[in-house]
């Protein structure tokens, strides 16, 4: 069911949030900030800083984007006392940087996945949240995928015992916005910034969605990855390309199930479609971003004479997070997934309630994407995956 509003949150004064990065996550959070408290009971807070490194460009973003000031120093923003909560939408290189030295100011913290480049900043970031957690400071990783309205019904179906066990599930997330092989060299496509290409990019949301999903953990992991373009254009003429274009990975969980995920970005055609697949013995799911607002749902409890897929139009108020959006049957778009998640993070540090997905469990996925690396470096063996106590609640989101 979806969480009621609470009428009653109070606090002392609006809170100052301030974002770091102002390009493509930096415009779409901040339209998610811009329109959260217009549609949900949020505790009050106001669009203070934005921060980025070229003072041209972010004072432009700052001005359309809402920001009341902009600066292109990061650390002065944190020291503020007029400042308690900090969004990291920059490169996945200055996120444990960036998150640590605000957790350790005081600062609530959302930052977008995956959440660090290298598994052991990850850990980092998670001994900095727990220590920060208790001094009642909030720390998030930003899956947005889990606020797809169908998705979180997906969750519910599943915990509701809708599919009976689940025995295994396939995921494939493709894009083709480097399929062409003049696409120019971007930050994305150097190791050093980036991390990885499509394996922490997109298939870290796969990866995410499995454990959101069926509540459970990857224990052996195997995979493969490629470059199809080992060079590409740039200001300078022809640059190496250091990340992977395409992944392909096989996962054994807890509960006795098998899961497989395959990631791209060179598929032609696809624009971004990342496909769910979820089986059990007593039904089964399908979804396809590229269709949000629906869900395929089988029952194989019914009648074989009746029994087939039948699409679910997520658009009701009773469905996670629609009441407060548009009457039935009138979609919504990815741009409010983000929304959500503000709006239960905003939620979490108003209850003190710890948000999910927690650094705990963004390190979880990091731990799968390092174990798939390992794997397709040594020609596909299978590598035991870490487990981590995850101290993370999904109390606070409303697919819950």
């Amino acid at each position: 069911m979806s969480a009621e509003p609470n009428p009653q949150l109070e606090q002392t004064r609006p809170l100052g949030v301030a974002m770091i990065g102002y390009a493509f996550m930096g415009k779409v959070h901040s339209n998610a900030w811009r329109n959260v408290g217009s549609f949900f009971t949020v505790p009050a807070f106001e669009q203070k800083v934005l921060v980025g490194r070229d003072a041209a460009q972010v004072a432009a973003a700052a001005s359309t984007y809402g920001w009341s000031e902009w600066t292109t120093d990061w650390r002065e923003v944190i020291s503020r006392e007029d400042i308690d909560v900090v969004d990291i939408s920059a490169p996945g290189w200055m996120h444990a940087e960036i998150a640590i030295a605000a957790l350790e100011a005081g600062k609530h913290v959302l930052v977008e996945k995956p959440l660090a480049n290298t598994l052991a900043e990850a850990e980092a970031m998670v001994e900095a949240a727990r220590a920060a957690r208790g001094k009642g400071v909030q720390s998030m990783v930003g899956f947005n995928y889990r606020r797809v309205p169908a998705l979180a019904l997906a969750r519910e179906l599943i915990a509701e015992g809708r599919l009976g066990t689940i025995r295994h599930v396939r995921a494939a997330y493709l894009q083709d916005w480097l399929s062409d092989a003049e696409s120019p060299m971007t930050w994305r496509l150097r190791k050093d910034a980036a991390g990885s290409g499509a394996l922490g990019d997109i298939a870290s949301h796969a990866i995410d969605q499995i454990g959101y999903l069926t509540g459970q953990t990857v224990l052996e992991a195997s995979g493969v990855l490629r470059t199809f373009v080992t060079q590409r254009p740039g200001p300078s003429g022809l640059e190496d390309v250091t990340v992977d274009d395409a992944a392909w990975a096989t996962f054994w969980l807890t509960g006795d199930m098998g899961a497989s995920v395959e990631a791209s970005r060179v598929a032609t055609g696809q624009k971004n479609s990342l496909q769910i697949e979820v089986y059990g013995t007593g039904g089964a799911l399908t979804f396809n971003l590229e269709n949000l607002n629906e869900l395929n749902f089988l029952d194989a409890t019914a009648p074989v004479r009746e029994q087939g897929f039948r699409r679910i139009l997520v658009n009701e108020p009773e469905h996670p997070y629609l009441e407060a959006w548009w009457p039935q049957g009138h979609i919504i778009g990815w741009e409010h997934t983000f929304t959500h998640q503000i709006r239960d993070f905003l939620l979490a540090i108003n209850s003190g309630e710890e948000p999910s997905p927690s650094f705990e469990e963004g390190l979880q996925v990091q731990r799968v994407l390092a174990a798939v690396e390992e794997s397709a470096n040594n020609k596909s063996t299978v590598i035991p995956v870490h487990q981590s106590v995850v101290a993370g609640s999904a109390s606070q989101m409303q697919g819950a």
